[in-house]
């Protein structure tokens, strides 16, 4: 299942936070894609990834806009 966290207009901690609410109720194995605009982002959800063990598996950049694609760690 894939899951869609919309944080734009949000400033940290806000959009790490929402991401993080959407994974604890995601199942393992999911995909929760959060679409930020806040530029810290890009350092933020990938040390979110990096220190609870979730794959980050992609990440875009779009007209100011962030689209990570996170799955959920076992």
């Amino acid at each position: 299942m894939e899951y869609q966290v919309d944080a734009t207009g949000l400033k940290c901690p806000e959009p790490v936070m929402m991401l993080h609410a959407a994974i604890r109720k995601a199942s393992e194995g999911d995909v929760v894609c959060l679409t930020a605009t806040d530029p810290s982002t890009q350092r933020d959800v990938a040390k979110f990834c990096d220190f609870l063990g979730h794959d980050l598996l992609d990440q875009e950049r779009d007209k100011g806009r962030f689209v990570y694609r996170v799955k959920k760690a076992g």
